[in-house]
């Protein structure tokens, strides 16, 4: 099995505008690294659903491997992360989603949602380090057999 590919793109006002730092994207990007990931992209957009779909779809063309979205899956207004996402998927992939949520009671406020486009995951993580983390932790170990069924390569079963 080939290493997986991931980007990571962050969902911030802040960060976009340069008034806050990157925590989630570095921390989420770090992760991926020591688990044997490829981080071959990160990039930051605002909030909205606009905006979150716009850069996922760019990020998604031609693209075989993970996109990790940190931020905007909250109850705030501007909390569109999880729209742009449904408006990019083709499938969803709603076992990831369950098993992010479920990692810790904070989980519950997510409205992270998790999905297929062509050769391309895509997985909603909070904004909060640590909240990103955790909820990355519960999909990690089953990431490279999903991307690599996801690209019709031969698996163990």
């Amino acid at each position: 099995m080939t290493t997986p590919k991931v980007k990571v793109l962050t969902v911030s006002d802040g960060v976009h505008h340069g008034v806050r730092e990157d925590a989630g994207g570095e921390g989420v990007a770090a992760r991926l690294t020591a688990a044997g990931f490829d981080v071959i992209e990160r990039r930051v957009t605002e909030d909205g659903r606009e905006p979150v779909a716009v850069a996922l779809s760019q990020m998604s063309q031609g693209f075989a491997g993970l996109i990790a979205t940190t931020g905007g899956t909250g109850f705030a207004p501007r909390d569109q992360t999880p729209e742009g996402t449904n408006d990019v998927i083709e499938r969803v992939a709603p076992g990831f989603a369950e098993a992010m949520r479920a990692i810790s009671p904070f989980g519950r406020l997510s409205r992270g949602v998790c999905g297929i486009v062509g050769e391309t995951v895509i997985c909603n993580l909070p904004g909060s380090p640590k909240g990103a983390i955790e909820q990355l932790d519960a999909v990690i170990d089953v990431l490279p057999h999903a991307l690599a069924l996801l690209a019709d390569q031969p698996t163990e079963h």
